[in-house]
């Protein structure tokens, strides 16, 4: 797709409130009336709404381009079959960075300055989103619910126009800590990591939940998003001869990390990947054979798991995104993911007291347990005052046979 976007036409779930008109600023800016008086509507009118998002749709980290897609499909439903926001339809444009943080600058500045969006749904990534933080709550544009778990999008609090959304990667680091720590509290620790903010988050924060324990990092190997393969890195660790090997790996290199680990003879730790990269369609291009009883976590439920086929939400999930989102698979997490969050945009944009970026901004900051009918049970979204972390809470999986099992209870990293 490059550069060139791609108009969607969607809406979000129905209002809440009826919101106010607005007045006219400038050639295409306005400012809304009533208790809103003087906030930004640029964007947004009585009949439509327009967002803007930055997806990897092509190069190293595409494989998330299937969130993107999936968000398309949901807005599409929306479009189709309820009526907007108040009437209000979202136009959507999607523009591709190649997971490169120069084109993320590229493509943001040019949905904010020339398409002149309401806000970014999302920016992905770490590093991509981060060179563009800086530049939106300067504009005082919503960055919102920023396709990565990045500690900093809740603990900042130098740009209260950019939230997170998944749990941040402090908050999965302490998940994988607590379930080593219960099932092997001697246990050694080996650790691939991509060298960026991604990496280094999911390392730190794993190491401060295991410091004072018995458990030990004992090897250390980063790779670049640019590198061609991580088997170098897997050789090195290997001989750590680790009894765990954590993967805080996009898919990419998760995969290749999964194939050498498969391949070695004389090392068999126990696997730990990352929610980022634990799709299915991740683990079936190794082999389902090669990756038994891998290790990861989940806050959204399994579309892969046959016992869901009854679950109401996952009935409807599927029925749609067959019927809007023609060619996506149904069992990508990263689907998943992008029909949920597009479902949280929706309820937090409805749950708005004033239809203006000032009332997007708040609304995302005061979450008061929003259900999304695609969180495990007992994960909702809340933000609040001091909390800018809509989900904190996570379950351990682990792979059997061709699909991920549920492990243990739902864990508060809060505590």
């Amino acid at each position: 797709m490059g550069t060139k976007a791609i108009r969607i036409a969607g809406v979000a779930a129905a209002a809440l409130l009826t919101l106010t008109a607005c007045g006219g600023r400038g050639d295409t800016a306005t400012t809304a009336g009533g208790d809103c008086q003087g906030q930004q509507t640029v964007g947004i009118t009585d009949t439509s709404v327009k967002l803007g998002g930055v997806y990897p749709l092509s190069g190293p980290a595409s494989a998330y381009g299937e969130a993107g897609k999936a968000g398309r499909a949901y807005f599409d439903y929306l479009n189709a079959e309820k009526g907007g926001i108040n009437g209000r339809k979202v136009e959507y444009l999607v523009r591709d960075d190649a997971y490169q943080p120069p084109k993320t600058v590229e493509e943001t500045r040019r949905l904010v300055e020339q398409d002149q969006v309401f806000a970014i749904f999302p920016t992905l990534g770490t590093a991509t989103s981060s060179a563009v933080w800086d530049y939106l709550n300067q504009r005082q544009v919503p960055q919102v619910f920023v396709a990565g778990g990045a500690t900093k999008w809740g603990a900042d609090t130098a740009h209260p126009w950019t939230i997170g959304w998944q749990p941040s990667y402090r908050s999965e680091a302490r998940a994988y800590a607590s379930y080593v720590r219960q099932e092997r509290p001697d246990a050694t620790v080996a650790v691939l990591y991509q060298n960026d903010d991604f990496g280094k988050d999911l390392l730190d924060g794993f190491r401060a939940a295991v410091s004072g324990s018995g458990v030990r990092i004992v090897a250390e190997q980063s790779y670049e998003v640019t590198d061609p393969t991580v088997e170098p890195q897997l050789r090195t660790l290997s001989g750590s001869k680790a009894d765990v090997l954590l993967s805080f790996s996009t898919p990419k290199f998760a995969a290749q990390a999964l194939a050498a680990d498969a391949r070695a003879t004389e090392w068999n730790p126990r696997h730990i990947v990352t929610t980022v990269a634990n799709s299915v369609t991740t683990l079936k291009s190794v082999g389902f054979e090669n990756v038994q009883g891998v290790i990861s976590a989940a806050y959204t439920k399994d579309p892969a798991d046959p016992s869901r086929d009854t679950d109401p939400a996952m009935r409807e999930y599927k029925d749609k995104l067959a019927r809007y989102g023609q060619g996506i698979d149904p069992t990508s997490v990263y689907a998943i993911i992008g029909w949920a969050s597009a479902d949280s945009f929706a309820k937090t944009l409805a749950a708005a007291s004033c239809p203006t970026r000032e009332g997007l901004r708040d609304s995302m900051r005061n979450l008061n347990n929003i259900p999304v009918d695609l969180l495990l049970p007992g994960v909702t979204l809340k933000t609040g005052a001091g909390d800018a972390f809509p989900i904190e809470a996570l379950q351990i999986q682990r792979l059997t046979g061709d699909r991920w099992s549920l492990v243990g209870d739902i864990i508060d990293t809060t505590r």
